[in-house]
């Protein structure tokens, strides 16, 4: 029963992403919900790393902006496919994975927390300086679409439903990750890295694969985000971007993979939703995050969740169904 309610609540979300630019549309619009759709991509792989081995990343926007470079850059200055431009971007995020992951295995903490910090800066204040082939603070402009068999995904609605095809398959991708033995292992050095070690899991090797998952997700990401907007320059990509990932992640519920669904779409949207508070609204939007963090240390869906089962325990309405 509890499978097939699961399976319920998975084909009523996909419907209801499959209709809801149809119902709200526009150009502003549908490029949001397409920003949402490479917002949860990128959470699923810094679930791996904060969320799993809970080593702290606040570097995710450096290594984004440098798969988005990639993929722009190899188009802009050499007329490569942004397909070839993708895949480039899975080997940025590859190999930054591994420059990354080397050094956790020697801080962590505060200490891991700002050499991340450290790599985002030091990364958009080179895209910012190395205007011969960055564009500098100008950016990189006029980034195509991709294209299948010929026919061009254009940006609005065609885009929109390439990148929930995306996110649909990366869902799939970490879910079985998680599952895997590789997902055990990441929990395990959580919980207890001695107890982890004693039973023959390589913590450096683990750390190192979760570090580079992450990479590889957020570079990958970093390239969508690229050709969905068009055009990308450095201040797009500073240490607020990378602050937002991790509020996604505390949002949904840390190590959940359907959680970063939730996390992302919320922190994504809801500021959007309060622009009527003109001026104030990222400080309302904030300061519900700041509550929630709080209020619902497990995240916002397991703490609603344990409120129904309160309310369903006082009320007797599960008792009066069964009846």
């Amino acid at each position: 029963m509890k499978a097939n309610r699961k399976t319920i609540i998975y084909a009523i979300c996909l419907i209801a992403a499959i209709i809801l630019p149809l119902v709200f549309g526009g150009n502003y619009f549908i490029s949001l919900y397409g920003q949402t759709l490479i917002n949860i991509i990128i959470v699923f792989g810094l679930n791996f790393i904060t969320g799993l081995t809970r080593n702290m990343n606040l570097g995710t926007a450096g290594i984004m902006a440098l798969g988005a470079y990639a993929s722009g850059i190899l188009y802009v200055k050499f007329g490569v496919s942004p397909w070839l431009g993708l895949a480039a971007a899975i080997v940025v995020g590859y190999l930054i994975g591994k420059g990354l992951g080397y050094p956790s295995l020697r801080v962590s903490g505060v200490y891991l927390s700002l050499t991340t910090i450290a790599f985002g800066e030091i990364v958009r204040l080179i895209l910012n300086n190395t205007m011969n082939l960055t564009g500098g603070a100008q950016g990189l402009s006029n980034l195509s679409s991709y294209s299948i068999f010929g026919f061009e995904i254009s940006r609005g609605l065609p885009f929109y439903y390439f990148l929930l095809v995306i996110m649909l398959i990366m869902l799939w991708i970490s879910t079985r990750i998680v599952r895997s033995k590789w997902g055990r292992a990441f929990k395990a050095i959580s919980d207890n890295p001695d107890a982890a070690e004693s039973l023959g899991i390589d913590i450096a090797k683990v750390k190192v694969l979760a570090f580079t998952l992450a990479s590889i997700y957020a570079s990958f990401g970093g390239a969508l985000y690229a050709h969905l907007m068009g055009y990308i320059n450095p201040a797009t990509f500073n240490f607020d971007m990378s602050i937002d990932f991790v509020v996604m992640l505390m949002v949904g519920g840390i190590g959940v993979v359907s959680g970063n669904i939730i996390g992302a779409i919320v922190v994504t949207m809801l500021p959007e939703l309060l622009r009527f508070l003109g001026n104030y609204y990222q400080l309302v939007f904030y300061l519900i995050a700041f509550i929630g963090a709080i209020k619902l240390p497990q995240g916002w869906p397991a703490g609603l969740a344990s409120l129904w089962k309160w309310i369903v325990k006082k009320t007797g309405l599960k008792s009066r169904k069964e009846g």
